[in-house]
């Protein structure tokens, strides 16, 4: 590793003669200039990655040269040295860009420890840009296809980022919902604070709640110290919580607090802390089925969901598979030196005829093995690994009743069971009476052509039924293990 570049500028020699023995002796390479214009092309010449000037130099002083470097390279750190310090020219020097400003005479170890920090800031400074830089290049687009439910959802995400509402995001899981809350922190005017993501799910409620909103010391057993809450951390930027269906219904409260009134309190402490935090949330599952099963707080949906965005499904978005493919594509090719990702027009049909029960997380998946899979070759079907899966229940679409699905369940069941009522109801775990109770509320009812398939329209039920017992229903010739007409 190449030792690091220091340029000195004093018009006193001696000064500069001590200076560079000393930082020389601890590893440092040294280039020397007396004045602003040696120093200049000293600069232009070595590019150094750090610089010691005197503020009184003969033709200028260290405010003129520092405005140079700058402009130059913006990101040097330029440490400035007088022997006749004030408080006014500090502030002046630091405005324009200085990292420190010293008093002479000069401790050289204390140089040293000042040198160290402000390439330590630089090196973190640098980081940081890289880590932005990289973000920017991999920052996934939530609204990438052309269907018209991704175009409705970019519209809806476009009027909420610019505003602090609180935002309830509905999907299936793979859908993206994590991506889309970041893009909404991206675009808002938050987007330079902090961003904060914590999952719910499989959290119990102690290390929830302590993770949320952390402790003090000594507030329970094992509380060895302080510890800082991710609400607390999220100050001025945005909190995102995943998966906020599966949060315990204890600490629902608290959270409800911090939403509507920005204030909490740490486990064990007395006093409340303000903070000032925007909420994205998001859930695979029925708020409001938990709500009404008492799972889930009432007064927490209502105000988590004052806008409510739903990303769809990709077997909801076929037509964008193979925009979404490409895209996905491009990045592992980035990431992947010397392969060649490309799918065959057979590989990207398989795609477009798969159901993806993972949504766009599975897809990102399946690619990257077929990329490890084919190297330079094109992706073929073979190496995507789609396995079919057995037909199951749909999975249940946020906004629908519990009337609606069982339903579903029931007209489904019955209909591969070809209306045999018992064997329907052992694939439903029920009673055979229950079976027909449901039966007559929901107005199932064979055709007049003789099939037992059920014909009922499942989005327009019944009235419900009187309340008679399912075995009294009258029978018909088919007996009592048959769907009534």
């Amino acid at each position: 590793m190449s030792k690091t570049h220091i340029l000195i500028v004093d018009d006193d020699s001696a000064i500069r003669f001590g200076v560079r023995e000393y930082l020389s002796a601890v590893g440092h390479r040294v280039t020397e200039a007396d004045s602003c214009a040696s120093a200049h092309e000293a600069f232009r010449a070595g590019q150094p990655d750090l610089v010691l000037v005197d503020y009184v130099l003969p033709d200028g002083n260290a405010i003129n040269l520092l405005k140079v470097l700058r402009a130059l390279d913006k990101d040097v750190p330029v440490i400035v040295l007088t022997g006749h310090g004030s408080i006014d020219l500090a502030v002046q020097a630091i405005k324009e860009g200085a990292e420190y400003f010293l008093t002479k005479p000069l401790d050289m170890s204390s140089i040293q420890v000042v040198i160290e920090r402000a390439l330590e800031h630089r090196r973190h400074r640098r980081q940081v840009q890289g880590d932005q830089a990289r973000r920017a290049r991999r920052a996934l687009n939530p609204f990438l296809g052309r269907t018209s439910g991704i175009r409705e959802l970019e519209e809806q995400a476009c009027r909420v980022a610019g505003s602090d509402v609180t935002v309830l995001i509905l999907g299936e899981t793979g859908a993206g919902k994590g991506v889309l809350a970041q893009w909404i922190h991206n675009a808002g005017p938050r987007a330079e604070e902090p961003w904060v993501d914590l999952n719910c799910a499989g959290l119990a409620k102690d290390l929830l709640e302590s993770e949320l909103f952390g402790y003090e010391k000594g507030a329970f057993t094992g509380a060895a110290a302080r510890k800082t809450g991710l609400v607390e951390a999220a100050h001025r930027g945005t909190m995102f919580l995943d998966e906020v269906g599966d949060m315990d219904l204890s600490v629902q409260p608290k959270l409800l607090k911090v939403i509507e009134e920005q204030r909490f309190r740490r486990l064990g402490e007395v006093r409340e802390r303000m903070v000032d935090v925007r909420f994205i949330t998001a859930t695979h599952q029925n708020l409001l089925q938990l709500a009404e099963a008492k799972q889930f707080r009432h007064d927490l949906l209502y105000r988590i969901n004052v806008m409510t965005l739903t990303v769809p499904s990709l077997r909801d978005r076929r037509e964008d598979i193979p925009i979404l493919a490409a895209d996905i594509l491009r990045g592992l090719a980035g990431d992947m030196p010397g392969a060649q990702p490309a799918l065959s027009p057979e590989a990207e049909q398989a795609l477009v005829a798969y159901d993806w029960p993972g949504n766009v997380r599975e897809l990102r998946n399946v690619l990257e093995r077929a990329v490890l899979l084919s190297g330079k070759q094109q992706i073929r079907p073979d190496v995507l690994g789609l396995v079919p899966r057995p037909a199951a229940a749909a999975a249940p679409v946020a906004g629908q009743s519990l009337h609606t699905l069982q339903l579903q369940e029931i007209t489904r069941t019955l209909k591969e069971e070809g209306g045999h009522v018992e064997r329907a109801a052992q694939r439903l775990g029920i009673p055979r009476s229950t079976l027909y109770q449901k039966i007559r509320k929901y107005g199932l009812a064979s055709p007049d052509g003789g099939s037992d398939v059920p014909t009922a329209d499942p989005s327009k039920p019944a009235e419900e039924p009187s309340g008679q017992n399912p075995d009294d229903a009258p029978r018909g010739p088919r007996g009592r293990h048959s769907v009534p007409r």
